[in-house]
């Protein structure tokens, strides 16, 4: 696949294109979330190969959003079967997606526990069970006030967009282009930098449209004297359906940064088996 070079404004229209893709299909797009969250929680039951494994899938279903796109823009509707259609590819392809699934994880762990010596565990602490004899909003208010809290939610946001990078196209250029773990985070990470400007305007716009949305919510929310609700359910169900719409512009990013013949010609075929 030979990289391709896009204005930084074509940030934006991958955002379009893929709000576009998820409002022509919200309901296909809807389950392929649930059934991966699903899929999460059901791994996570599992005692320490379920922690492991989860980080492993999210390679593959970057993967299986961007071949659900591809089958929206085809006018098809996209079903769980894409999650399953990377493992059917040769076995070459296959290994090289598994690489990159134990790399991830590698990766994701070694952020997390690099980010909870910087903070001091002040993150983790967040989410530790509060003594009945103590005050809630006292011992919550302690735990904000930790001077680690806000360098470990910045280190994490930081280290957590560079791991991202290699691994952007990374299944993609291994499923339809064949290229080996090591050639597919490479190549990535050169298409990133090329496009780093189309990439960051994408990433800004994104987060605009999630705070417009929190703000919009929230004085909504304010004046039928429900505020508690924002927390309660729009926070967490805004979350869900605007990274299910972040999942479905990932094909653009992928189509805009490589020759889209080259990706159309051997995607077709692979496709077929969805």
């Amino acid at each position: 696949m030979r990289l391709k070079s896009v204005p930084a404004r074509q940030g934006f229209v991958w955002v379009q294109q893929g709000l576009r893709a998820f409002f022509s299909r919200p309901v296909a797009y809807a389950a392929l979330f649930a059934s991966f969250t699903f899929s999460v929680f059901l791994l996570a039951l599992l005692p320490a190969v379920g922690a492991l494994l989860a980080p492993m899938l999210l390679p593959l279903v970057t993967l299986a959003f961007m071949l659900a796109t591809r089958i929206v823009i085809a006018g098809g509707m996209p079903t769980p079967s894409v999650f399953v259609a990377p493992l059917r590819a040769e076995r070459s392809r296959v290994v090289s997606m598994v690489w990159l699934g134990a790399l991830y994880a590698v990766a994701t762990f070694a952020v997390l526990w690099v980010s909870s010596i910087v903070d001091n565990g002040a993150l983790d602490a967040m989410g530790a069970p509060i003594p009945a004899e103590h005050s809630t909003a006292d011992v919550m208010a302690a735990r904000l006030a930790s001077p680690g809290l806000f360098i470990g939610l910045v280190l994490r946001v930081v280290l957590g967009t560079l791991i991202s990078v290699p691994f952007w196209h990374a299944p993609a250029l291994v499923y339809w282009d064949g290229q080996r773990c090591a050639q597919s985070l490479f190549s990535s990470t050169l298409a990133c930098w090329r496009n780093r400007g189309a990439f960051a305007v994408y990433g800004l716009t994104w987060v605009s449209l999630t705070m417009t949305f929190l703000m919009l919510a929230s004085a909504l929310f304010a004046l039928v004297g429900s505020p508690q609700a924002l927390g309660v359910i729009v926070v967490p169900l805004s979350g869900m359906i605007l990274m299910t719409m972040v999942y479905a512009s990932l094909y653009f990013t992928f189509a805009d940064s490589f020759s889209a013949n080259d990706a159309a010609d051997v995607g077709t075929a692979n496709d077929a088996a969805v």
